[in-house]
C-alpha cells in the first residue's frame, strides 16, 4: 500500500484548507514537533516536544494519527495506539540518534551488563525501545535517572551529550552510547563565542544535546520545551538559541518584544535545521491525509514489548 504511487495534487487547492477539511473527514489529529516547518506548526492539533507528543498521542480519541516529526516518534504513536491508524508524511525522515543504534549492537551492549537499568532516550528506534528497562525525553530524563535506585549500574544510550550531562546533575555514574544528534553536535563553539561577544545583552540556551563546551557557555540548558518557556517567563530581550531552528517560530509568537538569534553551525551550511525533520511538507502532509500512508505497522509482539517501558516514561511523567 505505502509504494502505490500518489495521484497528483490539483494546482489549484488551498492546501492549508484542505488538510483543515481532512481532518474534520478522518476524524484525524495532527501532531507536530517544534523541529517542523512554521506551516505545519501552525495547523498542529498539538505541537510539543517528544514528551508531550507520546502524552498527546495516548490520551487521542482520533481514528487517524498524522504525526509530523521523525520515524521514531510515530512508532511510539502506534505503539501506544494499536488500533488506530498512525501516517507520517514522509517514511524517510529518520533520525542520527536512532540510526546509530542498531538494535543488535544494543542488545549485546545490555547482554554484557546485565544487571544493569537501561534508560534509553526517546530518540530510538521500536526495536530498541523493546530492549530497554525505562524509555525517557529530554525533559524528563533527570527524574527518571533519579528513580533508579542508588548503587545500580545504569546504561544510557543513544546520545553521549545528553547522558554526560545527567551524569553531572544527577551525580549518577553512567556508561553512555557513544551516539549523538547530526544538529545539536554541529554547532560552532567558535561562531557563538563570537555572537556572544557581538551581542553582550543576549543570554545563550541550549539543548542538553548540544557538545559539552557550548554547554558550558550557557545561561539555560533544558528541554526543547523548556527552552521555550524560559524564553518566555526571563526577563531578558535578546537569546541565542542553540538547537533546532523550528522552536523560534514559537518564542517570536510567544514573545514578539524579543529577539531571538539562532545558533549557528560551522561552515555555511543550514545545518541548525534538522535534514530528517524538514523531509515532511505542506504537500506530503495533504497527501498522508488524503491517501492515509505511509503508515506506521508493526508486530503485536514488538508494540507489546516496546510500550512497557513507554509505559514506565508516562507514570513517571
Amino acid at each position: 500500500m505505502n509504494d502505490a504511487p500518489s495521484l497528483p495534487i490539483d494546482p489549484s487547492l488551498d492546501l492549508e484548507d484542505e488538510i483543515r477539511r481532512l481532518k474534520r473527514e478522518r476524524n484525524a489529529v495532527l501532531l507536530a514537533h517544534y523541529y517542523q516547518e512554521d506551516e505545519i506548526q501552525d495547523l498542529a492539533d498539538h505541537l510539543g516536544d517528544s514528551l508531550q507528543l507520546a502524552q498527546a498521542a495516548k490520551k487521542t480519541t482520533a481514528d487517524v494519527i498524522l504525526f509530523c516529526g521523525v520515524h521514531f516518534m510515530a512508532e511510539t504513536a502506534k505503539i501506544l495506539n494499536p488500533d488506530r491508524i498512525v501516517v507520517v508524511p514522509d517514511l524517510a525522515a529518520g533520525c542520527s540518534l536512532a540510526d546509530g543504534c542498531p538494535a543488535d549492537r544494543f542488545r549485546a551492549w545490555r547482554g554484557r551488563h546485565p544487571d544493569a537499568v537501561s534508560i534509553t532516550y526517546i530518540n530510538c528506534s521500536a526495536e530498541v525501545k523493546a530492549e530497554s528497562d525505562y524509555i525517557c525525553t529530554s525533559s524528563n530524563a533527570e527524574k527518571i535517572v533519579r528513580a533508579v535506585p542508588e548503587g545500580r549500574e545504569i546504561l544510557f544510550a543513544p546520545d553521549r551529550n545528553l547522558g554526560r550531562w545527567l551524569a553531572e546533575r544527577t551525580g549518577r555514574p553512567m556508561l553512555l552510547w557513544q551516539g549523538s544528534c547530526v544538529v545539536h553536535e554541529t554547532f560552532s563553539l567558535r561562531k557563538i563565542v563570537a555572537l556572544c561577544e557581538q551581542h553582550p545583552d543576549a543570554k545563550l540556551i541550549a539543548h542538553p544535546e548540544c557538545e559539552e563546551p557550548i554547554l558550558r557557555m550557557a545561561a539555560f540548558i533544558g528541554s526543547t520545551t523548556a527552552l521555550l518557556k524560559y524564553t518566555i517567563s526571563d526577563d531578558a530581550r535578546k537569546y541565542i538559541i542553540a538547537t533546532e531552528s523550528g522552536i523560534v517560530h514559537q518564542m517570536r509568537k510567544a514573545s514578539p518584544h524579543k529577539e531571538f538569534i539562532e545558533g549557528p553551525p560551522e561552515g555555511s551550511c543550514a545545518c541548525n535545521e534538522c535534514p530528517f525533520m524538514r523531509l515532511n511538507t505542506l504537500e506530503k502532509v495533504y497527501l498522508a491525509l488524503r491517501d492515509l500512508r505511509p503508515r506506521i505497522e508493526m508486530s503485536a509482539s514488538l508494540r507489546e514489548r516496546a510500550r512497557v517501558p513507554i509505559d514506565r516514561m508516562l507514570a513517571l511523567s
